[in-house]
């Protein structure tokens, strides 16, 4: 199976980078670059890319409006957002005009090809690095009389967001990891959710967290 990828950045160098390690892996390969959103927007039409790397930070319209306006004219795109640490204000932003991954622009290799199956599969990406520079900065809100969560439930779903494992968790909240094991699987459940990715977009995406 061959992945084709799009970069949207307007540092040509990082572009240049990024293309250089993914031709070196077989398998992937890059069918599109722009500079800005306004570009990427205009190559859409004959745009044939599985997944897109979309900074935030560019001239003219950012990476959010230039995701809201391609996922309206092509839903089946999955845009992974590049980021630095710096910017995780616009997480938030990001999620709510749909896009799939986050990824940190100094994450390895390893990262970049986990982020592009994981996301061309139909799943959510979260860097292990990011979710780690999250954990110091998140804000709960309090619950909503429709949300399906119970408070316990929202207690270990922003434990998840800040980078616990389960053990961490048990430890933290003076529970066993068999009851933390138990509650995330009902959270998986009730969300619709599959991974620890998806479980962040869509405690940010429902501002159970705020970052």
């Amino acid at each position: 199976m061959e992945y084709r990828i799009a970069l949207v950045d307007d540092h040509t160098l990082f572009r240049n980078g990024l293309r250089g390690l993914l031709e070196h892996c077989t398998g992937y390969r890059v069918v599109g670059e722009a500079g800005g959103g306004e570009e990427f927007l205009a190559m859409l039409d004959r745009l044939d890319a599985d997944v897109v790397f979309m900074d935030f930070a560019m001239p003219g319209i950012d990476g959010a409006q230039t995701t809201e306006r391609a996922l309206a004219k092509r839903p089946e795109l999955k845009i992974i957002t590049l980021s630095m640490y710096g910017d995780e204000s616009y997480y938030s932003r990001m999620v709510e005009a749909g896009a799939r991954g986050f990824l940190l622009k100094d994450s390895d290799i390893g990262d970049v090809i986990e982020a592009i199956e994981t996301v061309a599969a139909g799943g959510t990406y979260f860097s292990p690095q990011l979710l780690s520079s999250l954990a110091g900065r998140m804000r709960t809100r309090e619950a909503v009389a429709d949300e399906p969560l119970s408070s316990r439930e929202r207690e270990i779903l922003v434990a998840v967001c800040r980078g616990l494992s389960n053990q961490e968790i048990a430890d933290e909240l003076f529970i066993s990891k068999r009851t933390v094991d138990k509650h995330r699987a009902n959270i998986l459940e009730k969300t619709g959710c599959k991974n620890t990715a998806s479980l962040v977009v869509y405690a940010i995406r429902n501002h159970i967290v705020e970052i």
